[in-house]
Formats: C-alpha cells, sequence, structure tokens
C-alpha cells in the first residue's frame, strides 16, 4: 500500500484513535483475499475485488449512549440474512442481495467465524 493512502488511512482514524487496533488486524485479514483493494472514503474505508464486499466504518448501529468505546463497524454485503447475535442492522437493498452491519469493540471479535462470513462477502462480490 502506498504511503498516500496509509496517510489517508490514518486521517480517517483521527477521531477515534482507540480503534485503529480493530482495523489492522481486519485489513490485514482481508488484503490476504486475492484481488482485494482499499478505497479511503469520508464515512468508511471500502474493500473490494470486482464488486464491494466490505466496508469499515464508524456507523452509528445503535444510539450513541450504547456504543462501545473504541468500536468499528464491519459491513459486509451477503447473498442471504445472516442469522447471528454479532449482527447489528441487516437490510436487504436488492432481492438477493443483504448489507449485514457487525459492531467490533474486542479483538477477540476478529475471528475465524467473522473472517468466513468476510470470505463470504467477497466471493459473493466476486461471481456477481
Amino acid at each position: 500500500m502506498d504511503g498516500i493512502q496509509r496517510g489517508d488511512i490514518l486521517a480517517f482514524f483521527h477521531e477515534h484513535a482507540e480503534a485503529f487496533s480493530l482495523y489492522e488486524p481486519l485489513e490485514a485479514r482481508l488484503l490476504a483475499f486475492p484481488g482485494t483493494s482499499i478505497r479511503v472514503q469520508k464515512t468508511q474505508i471500502t474493500f473490494s475485488n470486482r464488486h464491494v464486499y466490505a466496508c469499515a466504518s464508524f456507523l452509528r448501529v445503535r444510539r450513541k449512549a450504547e456504543l462501545p468505546d473504541p468500536y468499528l463497524v464491519l459491513t459486509l454485503g451477503m447473498p442471504y440474512p445472516l442469522e447471528s447475535g454479532r449482527v447489528a442492522v441487516k437490510t436487504e437493498p436488492y432481492p438477493g442481495r443483504w448489507t449485514t452491519h457487525i459492531l467490533l469493540s474486542r479483538p477477540d471479535e476478529l475471528d475465524e467465524e467473522l473472517f468466513s462470513w468476510a470470505k463470504e462477502a467477497y466471493d459473493f462480490a466476486l461471481n456477481k
């Protein structure tokens, strides 16, 4: 990754510095999926192959008082509604495409279950 993009990522976390420790291992695992690229935007960091499959953001998926500190939201594009207590919000913006928001607040939540869902989102985006 080039220095400009790394600087953009650090700037993205400027007001949420503690959440960067959640983001770094997330980024490393998602970049391990072949052909993944990153785009830093104002409100999210987007991970794509042919299409977007995951985003990291500070989306408010709960009332502000109910959000842990630090937190990070991983949004996955899934082909089905993910049934798990770990899912904060899920919507079906298009038939057969589910946007699934997962609230992360601790490093141990970056586990194999989470990355198996990320791989499903990656495969779904690749084969659309």
